[in-house]
């Protein structure tokens, strides 16, 4: 099996796996993982090349970050050649993006992640706050901790995609380094396409999550609570069939699709299993030897066409 490629993270000067790990399986968000399948995972992962990991305290109310930190103490790359990303501001107990709180959930997830720094903080769904606290609090806070050698870059997260614009318009240039979208650059919805070349103006840092639309792009379907409109739902129940039974997955082809956008760094997918991580592998690396079926692509794009870049509301009213 050949290596994963690494690619510029925007301006920051990271180099990160064409494929990231999407450590909230890690805290059972979609089901239980033995903690020592969860660890093997992530070791696995960094085995095959991936050197991107990316958590928060709200998944699992802290277990994933808790299971990452157990993984990350043996796993087998020195400090430097690993990236982990964490978020701020999203907790079981609901949203605060206070400079007080925000500035102790990065020593929480520090002593959580057994780490000296993150690489990476970002602001959790940010649609759900206040974005002028968001730009005139929450974001100075973190920029103090950066001074101080805990974070090393600053990132904002979020659905809509109006938000990253909002912020970024209204804060000095270089202080926001990475944005991660999520459910907008996939078979069904590649909005995030019009947004690439003002991010890019910026300098910005593109991580793209959720290749898989929250479940809808998977044979086993989304979950209950997913929000997507019923029109969306039924196109991606059709477009999993055309798939079966042309003996494809639309998973592996729905991460296939998302990885070939040269200007997207990087695409996180969650990973709870050592054959979950060599199955997501061995696709990426066949996307890079451009080995994927354009046929299909394009039966599944006929059948998208109606409800293309359909979405959902998500956060506040004003920040949709």
């Amino acid at each position: 099996m050949s290596s994963l490629g690494l690619y510029e993270l925007g301006h920051t000067g990271l180099r990160v796996s064409k494929l990231a790990f999407g450590a909230s399986p890690l805290g059972n968000v979609f089901g239980n993982v033995k903690e020592e399948e969860a660890i093997a995972s992530v070791h696995e992962a960094a085995r095959l090349g991936i050197n991107f990991f990316d958590t928060s305290p709200y998944y699992g109310g802290t277990l994933s970050e808790q299971v990452l930190g157990k993984a990350l103490k043996t796993i087998p790359l020195p400090r430097d050649k690993y990236i982990i990303s964490s978020k701020c501001g999203r907790y079981v107990d609901g949203f605060d993006f206070s400079a007080e709180r925000v500035t102790k959930s990065v020593d929480e997830s520090l002593e959580r992640l057994n780490l000296s720094y993150i690489d990476i903080i970002q602001c959790h769904d940010i649609e759900f706050g206040s974005l002028d606290q968001i730009i005139q609090e929450t974001i100075p806070a973190l920029m103090k901790l950066k001074e101080v050698g805990k974070v090393r870059f600053i990132g904002i997260t979020g659905l809509p995609l109006k938000i990253f614009k909002y912020v970024l318009d209204r804060v000095p240039e270089g202080t926001i380094d990475v944005v991660l979208s999520y459910c907008h650059y996939c078979l069904n919805d590649t909005a995030l396409e019009d947004l690439i070349p003002y991010l890019k103006s910026k300098g910005v840092g593109i991580i793209n999550a959720s290749p898989l639309s929250m479940g809808l792009l998977t044979e086993a379907g989304p979950p209950s609570w997913h929000p997507a409109p019923i029109a969306l739902q039924s196109a991606c129940l059709e477009a999993v069939d055309y798939c079966k039974r042309k003996g494809r997955n639309i998973s592996e082809l729905a991460l296939q699709f998302a990885l070939q956008n040269e200007d997207i760094s990087t695409t996180l997918i969650g990973m709870n299993s050592v054959e979950q991580v060599k199955e997501n592998v061995k696709a990426a690396i066949e996307v890079e030897s451009q080995q994927s079926d354009l046929g299909i692509l394009e039966e599944v794009g006929k059948i998208f066409q109606p409800v293309k870049n359909l979405t959902w509301p998500s956060g506040r009213a004003e920040n949709n």
